[in-house]
């Protein structure tokens, strides 16, 4: 069996992405390009797993509770969605793996708060998701090209530092 190079592999796609994701259009989906990334980076491809990630980008969809709670940026989501997919390798991780798996998420979502001084979509990219009318102006002023890329780009860098011990040993 060949041994894959993932430390080559996330830093290719990391570099691909600096290039390729400020200027995407469409498609654009911060949960979902971050956990297609971790994948492709493992050579996996299911539709399911993009699928459900999609609902996650912009705080779980624009979510906002009655008190005002709102949800976490999609590389957040999606990057913890990879910690748990690396983690657990290919197939259901065991109940032992579990408690890690929690431990990890805080952490990944712990520094992705020191860097950007939060985890919640609106508060990062200034733009309250549950009004349509936020919505369309984050597309008009281009915020994907100027900001949120970032966010993924670093999820993904951050889940590789994380998890390169598991990388080794489960896939």
């Amino acid at each position: 069996m060949v041994e894959k190079n993932y430390d080559l592999r996330f830093s290719d796609k990391i570099s691909t992405l600096e290039k390729d994701l400020p200027e995407m259009r469409k498609g654009v989906n911060c949960a979902e390009l971050t956990l297609k990334s971790v994948l492709e980076i493992l050579d996996i491809q299911n539709g399911l797993l993009n699928n459900a990630m999609i609902p996650l980008a912009g705080g779980f969809g624009g979510y906002k509770s009655q008190k005002g709670w709102q949800g976490a940026c999609g590389a957040v989501c999606g990057g913890c969605a990879a910690i748990g997919i690396i983690l657990g390798g290919k197939e259901r991780m065991d109940d032992d793996l579990i408690p890690i798996a929690y431990l990890k998420a805080a952490k990944f979502a712990s520094e992705f708060e020191k860097k950007f001084g939060s985890v919640i979509c609106s508060q990062l990219c200034g733009y309250d998701f549950s009004d349509p009318d936020a919505f369309m102006q984050y597309q008009r002023e281009r915020t994907w090209s100027k900001t949120c890329y970032r966010y993924v780009i670093w999820a993904i860098g951050e889940v590789h530092k994380l998890m390169n011990n598991q990388l080794k040993r489960n896939w």
